[in-house]
């Protein structure tokens, strides 16, 4: 009898334990079609993952901006580093409309004009815009306003920042530190566009209108992460035949800058006069006779072949 009543009470452990397995794989699936649009609606923000782009192509609207937002037929987009995360209540701002059907995002952009992309969801928050007329993929990663990091997409944009002010005027000079030949640079100006490296300086006096400078020097420039410490970065200036000016890189607010010379041991400021704003198109420098035009966020590894294409043609 014992025998009996162990068997049996094996076996009704086993149909309890088989119920409710079977029980839980029904209730949690769901099979439901999204729509277009409730797939680009799920998300306050979709963040550009520049590096995540398959193919030789470029979307100009797209290379452009960090985010975009898809509200209410308007596209959205944060293309400045400067403001990221004030501005437009952290969506950016309008550049363009959208339509969405069948899987199909057709965006009529103010200044670059129509583009049309197949959409794909990659997974629970990365989508694929795939533009079939230049073969090329750019991948978005979705994000609700209260959750995304801008401090992170800052940070990790210095390069970008550095660019959106006309010039910088050195405001503040610490008075400790050795004499050294930077005290004598009152404007530097970092160039977008071109290799996306390039630097001016002017010693030019305090005071003087950034449309009235005279850069006495070109050269490149480079910026640096610090192992440690996220929020502090290096930047080097060299000057070819006279050296590199090397610093240590702090922002103090989205105006303002701090250079730390480790060589002298001086602190410097300097506050961005004739801030740029990305509206729909690239860098306006016309006043500084700059060549370089524009402004487009640049990989940071090869181009590589988007088998989209032939996916799409099976």
């Amino acid at each position: 009898m014992k025998a009996i009543k162990l068997l049996l009470s094996f076996s009704l452990i086993s149909m309890l334990f088989t119920s409710c397995y079977t029980e839980v794989i029904v209730d949690d699936f769901d099979d439901r079609p999204i729509s277009v649009n409730q797939l680009l609606n799920s998300y306050e923000l979709w963040y550009v993952d520049i590096n995540s782009t398959l193919g030789y192509g470029e979307t100009p609207f797209l290379q452009k901006a960090f985010t975009i937002s898809f509200i209410n037929g308007v596209v959205y987009a944060n293309n400045n580093i400067v403001g990221l995360g004030s501005s437009g209540n952290g969506y950016g701002i309008d550049v363009g409309t959208y339509d969405a059907y069948n899987m199909i995002l057709d965006v009529q952009h103010d200044i670059d004009g129509f583009e049309t992309f197949d959409v794909y969801q990659i997974d629970n928050n990365t989508i694929e815009l795939y533009n079939p007329h230049n073969d090329t993929s750019y991948f978005l990663d979705g994000y609700q306003r209260s959750n995304f990091d801008y401090d992170y997409v800052f940070y990790d944009n210095i390069h970008y920042f550095l660019q959106e002010y006309e010039a910088w005027e050195k405001t503040y000079t610490s008075n400790f530190g050795a004499i050294n030949e930077f005290d004598a640079e009152n404007y530097l100006q970092f160039l977008a566009g071109g290799n996306d490296s390039e630097f001016r300086s002017s010693q030019d006096a305090a005071g003087t209108s950034q449309n009235n400078l005279y850069w006495d020097y070109t050269g490149v420039y480079g910026v640096g992460d610090v192992s440690g410490d996220f929020y502090l970065k290096t930047l080097t200036l060299d000057y070819d035949y006279l050296g590199n000016e090397y610093f240590e890189l702090s922002v103090i607010n989205d105006r303002k800058i701090e250079l730390y010379h480790p060589n002298s041991g001086t602190v410097y400021e300097f506050e961005g006069r004739g801030y740029i704003q990305y509206l729909k198109t690239g860098i306006k420098k016309d006043s500084l006779k700059n060549p370089n035009t524009d402004k487009k966020r640049k990989y940071r590894k090869d181009k590589i072949d988007n088998p989209r294409e032939n996916i799409r043609d099976i």
